[in-house]
């Protein structure tokens, strides 16, 4: 496990097309930058890169600077289950990413760009070709995105961490407040502005959920939740994305 850290703002970049915008970024001002996948190659400026174990070796980073380090299950399996495990979480590495950062990485602000798991048909799905839509294949813990974001989103804004979304797109998947990079260095600067964009809450909601993660059990610590699908209920798991999903006070 990583020494755990406190860095006020961190960048989660995903692989989405919209993920090259970060070429014109100045990333100084992210205390920790992770890249999931292929997006190492978008900027020599990040710390952490995050992947699954069948991630092609032949992708891989060349190289590592002083700076640089790789994170594999080992790192954030162990990170993800404090927080609950895969199945209630999501087991994408959007998801994986941020929980592994908001275990180790401690940050104040979890920002994210190319995360939005959004795939138009006829249009180029990744920012580097054609590839594998990750969150759309046939699995038991991403039957509902929004409400895995959900749950991220208030198990983050516990830890006084407030999640945003740095995306151009007009559809995602991520429920996460938008704003530019400009927007997001303007708020660092102002606490009260911060603590205004946490989501309001219904905090009876928000216990129901974590009992009914607790009663159902659906923890599998390996990580390696797939394997034991057949034990998993689909409408048990819908009654706890729900909990999640009403638990956000929007009026």
């Amino acid at each position: 496990m990583f020494e755990e850290k406190n860095n006020k703002k961190v960048l989660i970049v995903g692989s989405a097309p919209d993920a090259t915008q970060i070429k014109q970024w100045d990333l100084s001002v992210f205390d920790a930058v992770v890249v999931i996948n292929n997006a190492w190659q978008l900027t020599d400026h990040w710390h952490y890169h995050i992947y699954p174990e069948d991630f092609p070796e032949e992708r891989h980073p060349k190289a590592l600077t002083p700076t640089q380090q790789s994170i594999i299950y080992k790192d954030y399996v162990p990170a993800q289950n404090r927080l609950g495990g895969f199945v209630y979480a999501g087991g994408t590495m959007a998801f994986t990413a941020a929980y592994w950062a908001l275990v180790v990485l401690k940050p104040k602000i979890m920002a994210f760009v190319g995360c939005d798991m959004v795939y138009p048909k006829n249009q180029q799905s990744h920012f580097y070709g054609e590839g594998t839509a990750d969150p759309l294949r046939d699995d038991i813990s991403l039957t509902n995105l929004e409400a895995k974001a959900t749950r991220l989103q208030l198990l983050a804004a516990e830890n006084n961490c407030l999640c945003i979304n740095l995306t151009r797109l007009d559809e995602s998947r991520l429920v996460f407040p938008r704003m530019s990079l400009a927007q997001l260095q303007e708020i660092t600067a102002n606490e009260a502005s911060l603590s205004g964009l946490m989501p309001r809450v219904d905090k009876d909601k928000i216990a129901q959920a974590k009992t009914k993660e607790q009663q159902l059990n659906y923890f599998i610590e390996s990580g390696e939740y797939w394997k034991y699908r057949e034990q998993f209920d689909p409408k048990e798991l819908a009654i706890v994305d729900q909990l999640w999903l009403d638990a956000v006070i929007y009026s």
